[in-house]
């Protein structure tokens, strides 16, 4: 009988079991999101700056996902370049994954894809304490996994808009992936840096 399982409710231990996907404990194995990142202008800082004030002030009130996107994550994509040629993006997008003996299967909707070439982001709600990143990591996987193409590294995104971490998969053989550290937006200039990353990911992804 084929098992069924929602996005949304997949654990890393499934992926693990199902997929046999490795957590790669090695620097080198993602190193695009630490070395050779690019500088901000000094508008590109203050554009940041400002979205940082906002998401601050509206924080004082329960903020749904809506506004996540809104607040924070749209001027995230566009100043990274990912409203630009050759990216194109979608919303609410059906994925579907089955396990190699097709005994399992994981189906679910990313809320925001950026395709053409493929780039992952995900957005979970953040009205609440406990939707941390670590609820997102395993359905960002799940949905990396279903991506058609094995011979290129994948990369995600997810953020509950206080919190940013990215996510990189290769699916040669045994699927590997390593995460970054967590970067927040209460911390200094972490913002800037998330914006860098995702700048050093969009000129990968162009050039690969």
């Amino acid at each position: 009988m084929v098992e069924v399982i929602q996005g949304r409710d997949i654990t890393l231990a499934e992926l693990i079991n199902q997929f046999g996907l490795q957590l790669v404990d090695n620097e080198q194995f993602f190193s695009e999101w630490q070395h050779d990142l690019p500088e901000l202008s000094d508008l590109e800082k203050q554009s940041l700056n400002q979205v940082k004030a906002e998401y601050l002030h509206l924080s004082k009130y329960p903020i749904l996902e809506p506004v996540v996107k809104m607040v924070v994550l749209s001027p995230l994509l566009h100043l990274a370049g990912f409203y630009q040629p050759p990216f194109y993006i979608a919303s609410e997008q059906e994925v579907k994954i089955s396990s190699e003996d097709e005994g399992t299967i994981i189906t679910g909707g990313i809320d925001i894809l950026v395709f053409h070439p493929p780039f992952w982001v995900l957005v979970i709600e953040a009205k609440r304490a406990e939707y941390s990143l670590e609820v997102a990591i395993p359905q960002a996987l799940a949905y990396m996994l279903a991506n058609p193409g094995n011979d290129k590294p994948t990369y995600g995104f997810v953020t509950n808009g206080r919190e940013f971490q990215f996510i990189k998969l290769t699916k040669q053989g045994t699927p590997r992936y390593a995460l970054s550290y967590t970067l927040s937006l209460n911390r200094r200039d972490d913002l800037h840096t998330v914006v860098k990353v995702l700048k050093r990911l969009a000129d990968l992804i162009r050039n690969s």
